[in-house]
């Protein structure tokens, strides 16, 4: 009853997964180039010490001085005249008042210390210094 079909009039019921394949290995080559060209943040050159450092807290707030004299945070830039009202606005909802200061090593050092004056005068007086360990 059952008529038999000859194999050549078959149909064929496998995919073809090798264009499959062939797009996940272009995109996985794509991600290997362009995620380390994705880093966060400015590039500063930290001084470096012989010191292990503090544990950071699980969200550190970062203010980055450049050699230039320019302040950011995050990537905004932050200009020196408004960098004590902005951190006392930013600091009112924040649990942890530390604050991380990532200076370049080429920053002029008064300029450094003048931030670090306004920072205080914004009533934050848990400021770190970020640097590298030096081996």
């Amino acid at each position: 009853m059952g008529a038999s079909v000859p194999k050549s009039q078959r149909v064929l019921c496998e995919i073809n997964v090798t264009p499959f394949v062939d797009v996940m290995l272009v995109l996985l080559v794509i991600f290997m180039v362009t995620a380390p060209m994705m880093q966060q943040g400015l590039s500063v050159d930290l001084p470096e010490t012989k010191n292990t450092g503090l544990k950071v807290p699980e969200d550190p707030f970062i203010l980055t001085i450049k050699k230039n004299g320019k302040i950011y945070i995050g990537t905004a830039e932050i200009p020196l005249k408004t960098l004590k009202p902005k951190l006392s606005n930013i600091f009112k909802t924040r649990t942890s008042k530390q604050i991380y200061i990532h200076a370049d090593k080429k920053a002029y050092y008064g300029f450094v210390a003048e931030a670090m004056g306004e920072i205080r005068s914004a009533g934050l007086d848990q400021i770190n210094l970020v640097t590298k360990f030096k081996e």
